[in-house]
């Protein structure tokens, strides 16, 4: 059941034991992400959360962004960060269930999907786990939609129109409850991740953030919004593609008939 009320964050989130050391693995997929990759894995590895790993997913970038998870793979332990070299550019929805079945598999309790381009702080991290921790919820949403949330400055009005648009059309359609429908930053439980089957999940680009609100939704799993500010990316270029695009657009009415 997803939770239409958001809940605040508070300013400091101190998680006590067991939970601080609690198995958590973010996923980062990337595609020609060099220059970030170092910044967003040396912030995440400084959380106060002793159980943290990292798998990089890279889609066999071009940038040399693999070769760079491999440098920090060294760097920080096998054990904290774990690359996974894809063959080819698959796309974002590949590489994040490629991703997420591997953290599972590996007996991770609770499994992050964010951006590698620094737009989602990893700061929120330790929010999202005690707002979930808390509320007893199977997945967090780092939402941009809630009170309390904000986008970032450097943004043009049309990709804020554009943002918008996408959410009001797809809630419109599936009516899930949700906010940030297609939110790319979220804490699951790896027990939530199991029950929509995620390794079946074939939406690629950002319909596959649709598809798994879907499936949450279905699977009668709570929903917990939690508000962030949404930062620009740092370096690179955005991946937001045309064929990215028409797929977001057609999935809704796909699940819809689905459903039907």
């Amino acid at each position: 059941m997803a939770l239409r009320e958001p809940v605040l964050a508070a300013e400091t989130v101190e998680l006590p034991e067991p939970w601080c050391s609690a198995v958590v693995t973010v996923v980062l997929p990337t595609y020609n992400e060099a220059a970030n990759l170092p910044v967003i894995v040396a912030e995440l590895l400084s959380l106060p959360l002793t159980g943290l790993r990292i798998l990089v997913a890279d889609d066999n970038s071009p940038d040399g962004t693999g070769a760079v998870a491999d440098e920090l793979a060294e760097k920080y332990g096998a054990d904290r960060v774990t690359v996974v070299h894809r063959a080819a550019k698959q796309g974002l929805g590949r590489a994040y269930v490629d991703g997420m079945t591997r953290a599972i598999a590996a007996g991770a309790e609770y499994v992050v999907q964010m951006d590698s381009d620094l737009s989602h702080s990893p700061q929120y991290i330790p929010q999202l786990l005690g707002t979930l921790l808390s509320t007893q919820a199977d997945v967090v949403i780092g939402s941009r939609y809630v009170c309390g949330a904000s986008l970032a400055s450097e943004w043009a009005w049309h990709r804020k129109a554009l943002s918008g648009f996408a959410n009001l059309y797809v809630r419109a359609l599936l009516r899930l409850g949700v906010r940030d429908v297609t939110a790319g930053f979220k804490l699951w439980r790896a027990s939530a991740l199991t029950a929509i089957e995620v390794a079946s999940v074939r939406s690629n680009g950002y319909s596959f953030q649709v598809e798994m609100n879907y499936r949450s939704v279905q699977h009668g799993l709570k929903i917990v919004e939690l508000p962030i500010h949404f930062t620009d990316r740092r370096e690179g270029e955005s991946k937001m593609s045309l064929r990215v695009q028409l797929e977001s657009a057609v999935m809704p009415f796909w699940l819809r008939r689905r459903t039907r």
